[in-house]
């Protein structure tokens, strides 16, 4: 995803420089038809499927023709509580994944590149998560919070506590999801964070301790700004992926109990799979709607944030 982003940024900047008469000049290097390749490329690729996913969107189709319904499709899909709920648990999904693990990851890294023995082999434990599947690590997280024969009702009941119906109460199942995804994803947020924490020069630590500064002061003076980069990384890829994610919830709840888990995805998929093509396009759209909506503005906000 970080590559393909990239890629449509550069092939964008290079088209306007071309529509702005930028290196027009023949005494140039390098020829405009050297970025030739690549904006066909992007055409064909990104604008003329984003085109016709746009105008299937407005149709009821299938493989064997399609009817113009106009606006139909994105009136059902906001009437209907069972699709536009999966807009309100997108949100609260992305919301929640992205703060936890952007938190979390922060104070682990932390004391990961804090004077202690066994920092590698703990990174090394705490990046293993980012080596196995969402799909594995639903199906292993469903076992464990099975109601009846789990490790987590289990350990709850050794103490005299209750189990709860992790995945099967409506009120429960999205939490029990989110948890989970954070699990999975600190370790990646982790590395990103001890990057940015070992990149910063050590003088800056050396000046605050002579000055005083307890251990409070230089994190908060020193490591979170200087992080900042390293953060907003974590924060927008946490972000993006959360309003994008559908293995993980796929595999541990399938939508349930009810729509208590339904995300877009999982909405579009199903209304693919029940043959509802023109409904699940027009999800589609309203996902890549919503994430361009949300993501640029946090994006440019973050960056606006970051130390000079």
């Amino acid at each position: 995803m970080i590559l393909s982003t990239r890629f449509i940024v550069a092939v964008l900047q290079a088209g306007l420089q071309y529509a702005m008469g930028i290196n027009m000049s023949k005494n140039k290097t390098y020829s405009n038809w050297f970025f030739a390749p690549a904006m066909v490329i992007f055409l064909v690729f990104f604008i003329t499927p984003l085109v016709m996913g746009f105008y299937f969107s407005l149709t009821v189709w299938d493989f064997n023709g399609a009817t113009f319904v106009g606006l139909d499709n994105y009136k059902m899909f906001f009437s209907e509580r069972s699709l536009n709920i999966s807009i309100r648990n997108t949100l609260i999904y992305a919301v929640l994944t992205s703060a936890l693990k952007t938190i979390l990851s922060f104070f682990i890294a932390i004391f990961l590149t804090s004077a202690i023995r066994t920092k590698n082999m703990i990174r090394s434990i705490v990046f293993f998560p980012n080596l196995v599947s969402a799909i594995v690590v639903g199906i292993t997280f469903s076992t464990f919070m099975n109601y009846s024969k789990g490790l987590f009702n289990k350990i709850i009941g050794f103490f005299g506590i209750a189990g709860v119906d992790w995945l099967g109460e409506p009120s429960a199942a999205l939490y029990s999801v989110i948890w989970t995804d954070v699990w999975k994803g600190l370790s990646i947020a982790t590395v990103i964070f001890v990057s940015g924490i070992v990149s910063i020069d050590k003088t800056f630590y050396e000046a605050a301790s002579i000055d005083g500064a307890n251990g409070w002061q230089k994190m908060k003076s020193i490591t979170l700004p200087l992080c900042r980069p390293a953060m907003n990384s974590i924060i927008i890829l946490s972000f993006i992926g959360g309003l994008r994610s559908f293995e993980l919830i796929w595999s541990m709840t399938g939508g349930g109990p009810g729509f208590a888990t339904d995300v877009l995805s999982s909405v579009i998929y199903k209304q693919y799979a029940s043959g509802f093509y023109g409904i699940s396009t027009a999800g589609n759209v309203i996902m890549l709607v919503l994430v361009s909506l949300l993501a640029f503005p946090l994006q440019k906000f973050l960056m606006s944030k970051e130390v000079d």
